[in-house]
């Protein structure tokens, strides 16, 4: 009597479990399928999306980049669950003014259709864009012309060479100057445009590199992004010349000693055409005429893609000729 009683006890156990997973499953389907009508009914969604102005013209500046646009959303579930999970701050689509027709308004006021803003939002959404109902027919945006100035373009470089090698001359760049766009306060105060660092270790041999601009994080703009920057490297050489030391006016003068000397280095291929009249030497006139003893030398001038190492002496007796 036990064991028939214990038979139907798990029987009936059984029969309770295959019911409430069956009930479980019924659950979930009829869950889903509600979800499914739900996700695929229409819905209408006021949102507001930002819009960042690109590609603005060189010469002009956008006095706020960054406008707020009201829109309606025409879509059914499935895209509505898709741009709630779009957060805040990633709300927004750009509109590159070099692309989408604009137009004065008036003063500084320019405008271009909010059609453009709905067709970028549909592209983000993976909609149409004749699900989207903009709040406003235009998008309207101020716009001033900036002030221009040429300038020159100077290398910022920290080039290290190989013993013996060094930098040939000044780097060559191309284009050397530029035109640079900015507010008048920004551009009266600007005497130049920097490059970016360029920077090479151990170099024995020339070379080119393309080098940005350094554009005050964009407060000035200009057309030139970059510039091509032309190094030329020479293995160089210690040489010691013997400049005389002259007057170059005509007073017959004798100068103890009668030369200065020279230590300075020479690139290899400019070794044989480096000459005493490559170099002048200049003397204290003012001392001259208030009769002191010695008289200050320097060296006045010197080939430019030679580089001085010492000078000696720097005083000198002299001996007026009659």
């Amino acid at each position: 009597m036990t064991d028939e009683l214990n038979r139907i006890k798990q029987k009936v156990e059984r029969t309770n479990k295959h019911s409430a997973f069956t009930f479980l499953i019924f659950l979930v389907i009829s869950t889903a399928a509600w979800f499914l009508v739900k996700l695929s009914e229409d819905y209408v969604t006021q949102t507001t999306f930002r819009v960042l102005m690109e590609g603005v013209p060189t010469d002009k500046w956008v006095s706020s980049d960054e406008q707020s646009v009201k829109m309606s959303l025409n879509i059914d579930g499935f895209h509505t669950l898709r741009y709630k999970m779009i957060r805040e701050p990633n709300r927004f689509v750009s509109i590159p003014l070099n692309e989408v027709p604009f137009r004065l308004e008036n003063g500084n006021t320019y405008s271009f259709s909010s059609q453009y803003v709905a067709e970028k939002v549909a592209e983000k959404l993976n909609i149409n864009a004749s699900d989207i109902t903009m709040n406003d027919a235009k998008v309207y945006f101020t716009m001033d012309a900036l002030k221009s100035k040429v300038v020159p373009v100077v290398l910022q470089s920290r080039i290290t060479t190989e013993r013996q090698y060094d930098i040939y001359g000044i780097p060559m760049l191309e284009p050397s100057s530029v035109t640079v766009f900015g507010s008048q306060e920004v551009v009266d105060s600007i005497k130049m445009v920097r490059t970016e660092l360029l920077t090479r270790d151990n170099v024995s041999q020339s070379f080119s590199a393309t080098v940005p601009l350094d554009l005050l994080d964009g407060r000035i703009h200009s057309d030139v992004k970059k510039v091509k920057a032309d190094v030329q490297v020479e293995k160089f050489t210690e040489m010691d010349v013997e400049v005389p030391i002259k007057m170059t006016d005509s007073l017959k003068m004798r100068f103890f000693p009668e030369t200065m000397t020279v230590k300075c280095l020479v690139a290899m291929r400019d070794y044989t055409s480096i000459t005493p009249e490559s170099f002048t030497v200049s003397v204290d006139k003012q001392q001259l005429k208030a009769m002191q003893p010695l008289l200050d030398v320097r060296l006045a001038s010197w080939p430019p893609t030679v580089q001085i190492l010492s000078t000696r002496p720097d005083k000198v007796e002299y001996l007026i000729v009659q």
